[in-house]
């Protein structure tokens, strides 16, 4: 007989495991990796998403991480927003997300004003010309159409937010550099991260590792939800299929208000056993929490507040959770978060997380919603 629960007990044991509700995570890597990545085309709003989690966070830990250990990279991933990942975990997101050539389409190719061949083109010529070399947005382009000849590549490349680079992020042939003079930089994950970016998986083994981490982060969850997290639902389902066939024998079943899931065995127990949450936290934009779960997930996000928080452009506004849900939003003002709720919540916990989440501001020194996305 397969168990039954209830989404009461499902998000409040996604915000256990997210180290949310208790907070709980380690360093900023240990962080980024049990939430299968931060999005990070907001850098403000990542880095709060990583202290939000942390008793003692850190000013300067991602930067640290990414341009000095390069333990984490920085790259156009999942739904094709700009994410950060575990460099040792990079060839699992290569992998899986390598195998989804969306940019072999006519429709995607005529979207974005290029031909078959002229795509061909900048997949090959751009992991040669950032061969051993970091160069801004203006830089690659100008070298990628002196590597071509095609001028054209100019106009294109320099349009909307990188359109035209995400196929080579999703192959695994570019990453974010180091900033340079408050513009952003490009190279090679082969050149940048240890050991060259690892070992290439097939992409069998690498969608298979990352549903893995998905459900231990984000479970229970269907096929549908977990392909809404990684693309959009774009992909195939009969790789969708293989990957969950393919660890069937390290999967649970479970029915949450009648929706049957699954999720890793060895958390079946935990998650029965856990409690509804009570905690009132404030979660930075673009959070995990939110971004796991489908938008239309009513327990999480009812449909009437769903225009304040999924907003135009793909903005995710920064949120107020109780007892799992969505129960407002908030916005920095003069280093302070300001609430707007959607029901009440108790005062005295709201009053501690506001004031906790001050604090948290004053220390990363940053506006909470930061500038507009990079991509």
């Amino acid at each position: 007989m397969v168990p039954e629960t209830t989404w009461g007990r499902v998000l409040a044991w996604r915000l256990r495991r997210q180290h949310i509700d208790p907070v709980s995570g380690g360093d900023a890597v240990a962080v980024v990796r049990r939430l299968c990545g931060v999005q990070a085309q907001v850098a403000s709003s990542a880095a709060l998403a990583v202290a939000v989690r942390q008793r003692n966070p850190a000013p300067g830990e991602i930067e640290g991480a990414l341009w000095r250990d390069r333990t984490l990279v920085k790259t156009w991933t999942m739904r094709g927003t700009l994410h950060l990942l575990p460099a040792d975990e990079f060839p699992a997101y290569r992998a899986a997300l390598g195998a989804h050539r969306f940019w072999e389409k006519p429709s995607w190719q005529r979207g974005h004003g290029v031909s078959a061949r002229e795509i061909e083109a900048i997949v090959d010529a751009v992991p040669r010309v950032l061969t051993g070399r970091v160069l801004t947005r203006e830089e690659l382009v100008e070298a990628v159409v002196d590597a071509t000849g095609d001028a054209h590549l100019r106009e294109a490349l320099t349009s909307g937010w990188g359109a035209l680079l995400k196929p080579l992020s999703f192959l695994g042939e570019l990453c974010y550099g180091p900033p340079r003079d408050g513009r952003v930089t490009f190279t090679t994950p082969a050149g940048w991260l240890p050991d060259g970016g690892g070992e290439p998986l097939p992409a069998e083994e690498g969608g298979a590792r990352l549903l893995r981490a998905f459900l231990g982060a984000h479970g229970p969850a269907t096929p549908a939800m977990f392909d809404a997290w990684l693309l959009r639902g774009a992909t195939p389902k009969a790789v969708l299929r293989g990957w969950f066939h393919r660890l069937r024998g390290e999967l649970a079943e479970v029915e949450v208000d009648g929706v049957p899931a699954v999720l890793p065995a060895e958390h079946l127990d935990d998650l029965l056993a856990c409690r509804p949450s009570e905690e009132v936290r404030l979660l930075p934009g673009f959070d995990q929490f939110i971004l796991g779960a489908p938008r239309d997930l009513e327990p999480l996000l009812p449909k009437a507040v769903r225009p304040r928080v999924s907003r135009a452009a793909g903005w995710i506004s920064p949120v107020v959770v109780y007892q799992g849900r969505v129960a407002g939003v908030w916005e920095p003002k003069e280093g302070r978060p300001v609430v707007e709720l959607f029901e009440p919540v108790p005062e005295d916990l709201l009053a501690a997380e506001t004031e906790r989440m001050a604090a948290l501001l004053g220390v990363l020194q940053t506006p909470g919603a930061g500038p507009a996305p990079e991509g």
